[in-house]
């Protein structure tokens, strides 16, 4: 443990960093054997997934590069890697790096730390991951460009589809990406970028989440780093990239759309085949230094703690306000970590349950499901849950439905957008606890 505190009391510099950890902690397995690209090393991934482990291995379309999976799959690794204790370290932490966001001062020489390798997109370890997929796909790709008329640069993970040697296909939506690409689109301009592969996971983390436009999620890793991240800028485009990637690619998204997918989300479900823009390759670099590749398994544990635990603090943050104490926070991992919620907190008045659930829908617009249970309910066992709805839970008095509200776009049982949303308060009249306690073995 000594060590590790002393890695975290300087920062998670890399990757390397990383995975000394996992492997000090036990939760680092290695395969021997050569992966095929195809559907082999998902399943491995994913077996290892299901155990809460992460797994370093090769596979057959790239078998000189290594690459591990499987990171960031326990809420336990995500704290030791940011140094903090629990939950409410954790969402303080996130809100102060969103709040807070760092300036780069270390910048280094590009040439220092990356060389030329050969343009070929299929030498990479792109994978088939699910029966379905459209192609092989990077999923840990971080895309970093430049707004084209302000000095505003956004970095955040998108998929990527493999087409040929030189081109490939990015699922945008419209977030920050998009409007950066719309402004480039508006004056007939093709929109560049560098593609960054493996830096450290806190960087991962940064990407991951979603502050406002103009605060530059490099700077919110370097919060979380202590002013540790060293970035140097790429040759073509002169975009700035962390100095730790295994791999950066410079690429410019073209006016043109092309279809991309099927791909396997957050849900576990296909996301449909659409017009998404297509990328072409500059040049592909490739890091001076031993550092394997990332590779995040869709709708794993990693996937589902990379987009939701940002989230999570939003709904504990905004649920501290209208109650006495908010005990623990989960988006449930059923729900994708992204359309369920669990909140189990302290009232002062009975009405707080509701005005709970209704902050927690406020927090995160793409919740369908709110629970509210009392804080003798741990939200991360099921089956008390479930016993709270079996006997604290009536329907008439405890069910909130929102009709033909805005849902996630990742429901696949909403219309047009459009579907309802429930809150279920499972908590205990302030009156009449003792009629509701739980037997306990003394």
């Amino acid at each position: 443990m000594l060590i590790i505190n002393l890695i975290l009391g300087v920062s998670l510099r890399d990757i390397l960093d990383a995975i000394k950890i996992l492997r000090e902690e036990g939760f680092l397995e290695e395969i021997d054997e050569m992966l095929s690209c195809r559907y082999e090393a998902a399943k491995i991934i994913d077996h290892a997934d299901r155990r809460g482990k992460a797994v370093i291995f090769r596979t057959d379309c790239s078998p000189e590069t290594v690459s591990v999976a499987n990171i960031i799959s326990r809420r336990e690794i995500l704290y030791k890697f940011l140094d903090v204790r629990d939950d409410k370290d954790l969402y303080y932490k996130i809100r102060d790096a969103m709040n807070r966001p760092t300036k780069i001062s270390n910048e280094k020489t590009f040439d220092n730390y990356y060389k030329r390798i050969t343009k070929d997109l299929r030498l990479l370890p792109a994978l088939y991951f699910y029966e379905r997929d459209g192609g092989r796909y990077f999923a840990s790709s971080i895309v970093i460009a430049k707004d084209p008329f302000e000095d505003i640069y956004n970095a955040s993970i998108h998929r990527i589809m493999i087409l040929d040697s030189d081109r490939c296909v990015a699922r945008i939506v419209p977030r920050h990406l998009y409007r950066i690409m719309t402004e480039h689109r508006k004056v007939g301009r093709e929109t560049p970028i560098a593609i960054c592969f493996s830096p450290s996971p806190l960087v991962e983390l940064a990407a991951s989440m979603q502050p406002e436009y103009g605060v530059f999620e490099l700077e919110i890793a370097n919060t979380f780093m202590n002013n540790n991240l060293e970035v140097c800028r790429t040759p073509i485009h002169n975009l700035p990239v962390p100095c730790s990637c295994s791999h950066v690619i410079e690429a410019r998204i073209t006016l043109e759309d092309v279809d991309e997918g099927p791909f396997t989300d957050i849900l576990s479900t296909y996301d449909i085949v659409r017009k998404q823009p297509l990328i072409k390759i500059d040049e592909i670099y490739m890091s001076l230094s031993s550092y394997p590749f990332h590779i995040i398994l869709p709708g794993g544990n990693e996937h589902k703690i990379l987009m939701g635990i940002s989230k999570e603090a939003d709904i504990y943050f905004a649920v501290s306000k209208v109650v006495r104490k908010v005990h623990k926070i989960r988006l449930t991992r059923g729900g994708g970590m992204w359309l369920h919620a669990i909140i189990s907190i302290e009232k002062n008045h009975d009405g707080d349950a509701k005005n709970a659930i209704l902050a927690a829908f406020a927090a995160h617009p793409s919740l369908k499901m709110v629970v509210a249970i009392d804080s003798d309910i741990d939200p991360d066992d099921l089956d008390q849950v479930e016993w709270a709805l079996a006997t604290r839970f009536q329907a008439s008095r405890g069910l909130i439905i929102i009709s033909n509200a805005r849902l996630s776009s990742l429901d696949p049982s909403s219309r047009d957008g459009l579907g309802d949303k429930i809150g279920i308060d499972a908590t205990v009249p302030l009156a009449e606890r003792e009629k509701f306690e739980r037997a306990r073995i003394p």
